[in-house]
C-alpha cells in the first residue's frame, strides 16, 4: 500500500501552489509517482533522463515563478539532478527535489542503487530535509511539518531550490482496488511574506544623500520581467536623470537604457571614461554579464555603492559596495522619486552616457552594412534574427558565444515585452535546451532558443520525452566546434588550441529533429549562394504554423567568424579613436 505519508507530500504540495512535478521512472519513487500523478490539482510531466529533468523543472519554476518539483529514485539518479540546483540556487529559482532513498538501516550495506543522499546538494540548496522511515502519529506530524516547512524555506527570500530525501520501504506499488485519499484535510503550515518596507527616517537620509552627487549611475543585474519595476525605473531614469545600464539578460529593455555598455566601454579613451566614471553607483538584481563594465566600475571606482535587494547575503561584484538597502527594487525607486530636476552635473552625466550609447549603437549598425562583414556568418545570423523577433516571445539563450553577441547586439525599441532566459548563475552550457523546453512547458508563448553546436548537442535529451512542444523554435548556430576558444585571447594563443580546447565535432541537427518529430531545415552559410536565404527561413522559423518544434540550423565557418569578431573590435576600436 502507498503509505499515508506519501499521501500527504502530494496533498501538502497541492495546497501550497507547487501545482507542477517533473519526475523521472524507477521503482524506489513509484510511490512519490504514484501519488503526484493521482493527485487531481497535480500537473506531471515524465522524463527519463534525470539531468535534462531537473532544468526542465527550473524552467518550469522560472515562467511560472512559483516552486515546481522533481521526483527521482535512489542512487545516482539524484546526482544528475546537480547542475540545475546548483544553477537554481544562483538564479533564486525555486525548486522542491524529492529523492527516493533505501532505508537509513541499508545504507553502506553493499545495497543495490545506494549511496549517501543526505544533504547530497550541499551549499547549492537552501535546506535539506530527511523524512522519518515510520509512520506512527508524531511520524506524520514531522513529515507534514518539514515539507511544508522546505516549501515556504524555497519560497522566501531569496528563493531557491531545498531537498527533501524519503527513505522508502517496500512494498512500493499500490493494490489494484487501493484508493489514495486526496480529500480529507490536511493541517497545513502557512509563511506570510515580510515586508520590507524603508522607515521614514532612513528614506528621507538617503533621499537627502542621493541629492549630495553630482553623478549618479544605475546598473541592472539579471532580472525576471517585472513590468512594474520597468515602468517605475523607467519613470525614474528620465525624471531624476539618471542612465541605466541593462544588460539583455536584465529585462530592464527601457526607452534611453545603455543596452551597449559592453561596446562602449571597450574604447581605451582614458579621459571618456574617466567621465564616465559614477559617484554614486545603485544596483539591483544578480549577475551582470558584461565583462568591460565589471573591469570598468573596478577601476573606475564610485564613492559610493549602494546595493537593493529584500534580505538575504549581498555580492561586491565592484569592489565598491557601501550601502545595502533591504527593500524590493520597485518600492526604492517609487520612493525615491521627487519633483525636484536633475541637476546641471547630472543632466549632463545623463546626456553624455546617451551620446556614447548612440554612437555604440550607430557602431554597430554599420559594421553590419561594411561590404566586408556580408558573410559575417552567425555574428549577422543572430542579428536577422534579433531584428524579426516578434514583441511578447520568449528568448532563451545559451551560453558562450551566444548569449555574449545578443548582449552586443541588444534588443530593438519595439521588443520591450520580450523576455529573455540565460542559465547565468553558473554559466554552463548543460541545460540550455531543457531549460527552454520547460518554460516551453508552462507558457503558450513563442519560445526562441539560440544556441550553439556544443550546448545542443550536449543536451539532446531534452527532447526525449512524451510531449510536442509546437511554440519552440531553435536558431542552431554549428561551427563544428568550440568557436569561443578562437576568440578569446588565451586559448587562441596556446598550441594546444585545437586538440584540447576546441571540441571537434562533425554532428548535424537533422537526425535529432527525425529522432524527435521536429521540423528541420538547414542553411550553410560558407556557400554564397544560402547567404540570401537565411533571412526568408528566420521569417519562416518564426511565424510557420507546427504540430511540434522547429530547427533551423545555420552551418557556419569558425575561421571566418573569429575574423569576424576581430573585425568587430577593431573597428569599435577605430570609430572611437
Amino acid at each position: 500500500m502507498i503509505l499515508s505519508s506519501i499521501v500527504n507530500l502530494a496533498k501538502i504540495c497541492a495546497a501550497k501552489q507547487v501545482r507542477h512535478v517533473v519526475l523521472s521512472p524507477g521503482s524506489r519513487c513509484a510511490p512519490l509517482t504514484m501519488a503526484f500523478v493521482r493527485h487531481p490539482d497535480i500537473s506531471v510531466k515524465t522524463v527519463s533522463d534525470e539531468r535534462s529533468a531537473a532544468f526542465i523543472a527550473l524552467g518550469t519554476a522560472r515562467q511560472l515563478r512559483q516552486p515546481t518539483a522533481l521526483v527521482c529514485t535512489s542512487g545516482s539518479a539524484a546526482y544528475n539532478y546537480a547542475p540545475a540546483i546548483a544553477e537554481a540556487f544562483f538564479q533564486q529559482i525555486p525548486l522542491v527535489i524529492f529523492t527516493a532513498d533505501r532505508p537509513p538501516e541499508w545504507i553502506d550495506q553493499l545495497d543495490g542503487q545506494t549511496i549517501r543522499q543526505r544533504d547530497i546538494y550541499g551549499r547549492h540548496v537552501k535546506g535539506s530535509y530527511e523524512l522519518p522511515v515510520g509512520q506512527t502519529e508524531a511520524d506524520l506530524w514531522y513529515t507534514n511539518r518539514m515539507v511544508a516547512e522546505a516549501i515556504n524555506l524555497s519560497n522566501s527570500y531569496p528563493p531557491g531550490p531545498v531537498h527533501i530525501n524519503v527513505p522508502v520501504r517496500e512494498p512500493f506499488y499500490p493494490q489494484a482496488d487501493e484508493q489514495m485519499d486526496f480529500a480529507s484535510p490536511i493541517k497545513i503550515i502557512e509563511q506570510i511574506p515580510a515586508v520590507t518596507k524603508l522607515g521614514e527616517a532612513d528614506l528621507s537620509d538617503l533621499q537627502q544623500a542621493f541629492q549630495t552627487f553630482d553623478k549618479k549611475l544605475i546598473v541592472c543585474g539579471q532580472h525576471v520581467y517585472d513590468a512594474r519595476l520597468w515602468k517605475t525605473l523607467a519613470r525614474f531614469h528620465t525624471q531624476q536623470q539618471v542612465p541605466v545600464i541593462a544588460d539583455v539578460i536584465t529585462n530592464m529593455h527601457i526607452p534611453l537604457s545603455i543596452r551597449h555598455a559592453d561596446v562602449l566601454l571597450a574604447q581605451k579613451d582614458e579621459q571618456l571614461l574617466s567621465e564616465l566614471q559614477p559617484d554614486l553607483l545603485i544596483t539591483f538584481g544578480l549577475s551582470v554579464m558584461s565583462k568591460n563594465l565589471k573591469l570598468f566600475l573596478r577601476k573606475h571606482r564610485p564613492k559610493e555603492h549602494w546595493h537593493i535587494q529584500p534580505s538575504g547575503n549581498t555580492a561586491d561584484t565592484f569592489q565598491s559596495l557601501t550601502k545595502v538597502i533591504h527593500t524590493q527594487p520597485v518600492t526604492f525607486f517609487t520612493d525615491m522619486l521627487t519633483e525636484s530636476e536633475a541637476k546641471p552635473q547630472q543632466a549632463a552625466y545623463f546626456q553624455r552616457w546617451n551620446r556614447e550609447e548612440a554612437n555604440a549603437r550607430q557602431w554597430m549598425d554599420q559594421f553590419f552594412m561594411n561590404d566586408t562583414t556580408q558573410d559575417a556568418g552567425e555574428f549577422a545570423a543572430i542579428q536577422q534574427l534579433l531584428q524579426a523577433l516578434p514583441d511578447g516571445a520568449n528568448l532563451h539563450l545559451a551560453n558562450s558565444m551566444t548569449v555574449r553577441y545578443v548582449n552586443l547586439l541588444g534588443l530593438h525599441d519595439t521588443q520591450r515585452t520580450v523576455e529573455v532566459f540565460a542559465n547565468r548563475g553558473t554559466s554552463g552550457i548543460d541545460g540550455s535546451n531543457s531549460t527552454a523546453v520547460g518554460v516551453t512547458f508552462a507558457t503558450d508563448k513563442l519560445n526562441v532558443l539560440v544556441t550553439g553546436d556544443m550546448a545542443f548537442f550536449y543536451d539532446r535529451n531534452a527532447f526525449w520525452h512524451n510531449y510536442t512542444l509546437p511554440n519552440l523554435r531553435i536558431l542552431l548556430l554549428n561551427n563544428q566546434g568550440g568557436g569561443i576558444f578562437h576568440m578569446i585571447e588565451g586559448p587562441a594563443r596556446q598550441p594546444e588550441l585545437e586538440e584540447y580546447f576546441v571540441t571537434r565535432q562533425a554532428l548535424n541537427a537533422e537526425n535529432t529533429a527525425r529522432d524527435f518529430g521536429m521540423a528541420y531545415q538547414r542553411v550553410n552559410l560558407v556557400q554564397q549562394e544560402d547567404m540570401h536565404k537565411l533571412s526568408s527561413m528566420i521569417d519562416e522559423l518564426l511565424h510557420s504554423p507546427s504540430d511540434n518544434s522547429c530547427i533551423l540550423e545555420v552551418v557556419t565557418d569558425n575561421k571566418i567568424n573569429t575574423k569576424v569578431f576581430n573585425h568587430y573590435k577593431q573597428w569599435v576600436q577605430q570609430q572611437s579613436m
